[in-house]
């Protein structure tokens, strides 16, 4: 339970700092952080929790890391469907505070006809800069698998694994600053959902593929670097 709870806290702290940066300041008159201030909030979300609560869980956060650490040989199969419900409650629980918040001010309302509303994700019209479906899927699916050869890499057994969590948090910073203007960036599953389920309409039909897209390319990150990358011979 430990584990769990770590995994609703990190979840929730990633959709919370990450997407609330998307929604409140980004755009803030005159003195918005942009998109390089969102990506870097992102990042700082799992830096700050890979330390926090990594150690007791692992520090996953993400159902795609979660899948990409079990096709990886570092994460046993069972576990995978309890990992993700309380990633999945986290963020939408962080989704719901965010929600309560944005709503605390007038005339604030989620617009679902928009891309990013609510910093959903999309693809087509839905997409920041109107990338289409296959793109967007490239994107993700890319983006996930290097982000798992990141991950599996830094916390490899005889990598320096001190420096692992800033290893981890600056690399979702990277993939932040390459895709928000292609899907305003997933790469996490549950992350994807929470916000969609507050915006409803073509985002949350469109979620599908940031649950696809991250997935594969986190199974595909982790097949790689076992097969090719781990150092089997002193392992």
């Amino acid at each position: 339970m430990k584990k769990l709870f770590a995994e609703f806290f990190g979840t929730y702290w990633l959709v919370f700092g990450g997407c609330g940066s998307a929604i409140f300041a980004a755009g803030y008159p005159n003195l918005g952080i942009g998109f390089a201030g969102v990506a870097l909030a992102f990042g700082l979300t799992v830096l700050t929790m890979a330390y926090a609560v990594g150690h007791i869980s692992g520090g996953h956060f993400n159902p795609a890391v979660s899948f990409g650490l079990w096709a990886g040989g570092r994460f046993p199969a069972k576990d995978l469907i309890p990992y993700i419900i309380s990633q999945c409650i986290g963020a939408i629980a962080a989704a719901g505070t965010l929600f309560i918040i944005w709503t605390g001010k007038a005339g604030n309302a989620i617009n679902n006809t928009q891309a990013g509303a609510f910093a959903s994700n999309g693809y087509g019209a839905f997409s920041p800069d109107g990338y289409s479906l296959p793109a967007a899927f490239i994107a993700e699916f890319v983006l996930t698998l290097f982000f798992l050869l990141i991950i599996l890499g830094a916390t490899d057994k005889f990598a320096n694994t001190s420096f692992c969590g800033i290893v981890i948090g600056l690399g979702l910073t990277l993939i932040h600053l390459i895709s928000i203007p292609i899907t305003n960036t997933s790469v996490n599953p549950a992350r994807s959902l929470s916000q969609a389920v507050f915006a409803g309409g073509e985002p949350l039909s469109q979620v599908w593929l940031f649950w696809a897209a991250p997935i594969l390319g986190a199974i595909v990150g982790g097949f790689i670097y076992k097969s090719l990358l781990q150092n089997h011979a002193e392992a």
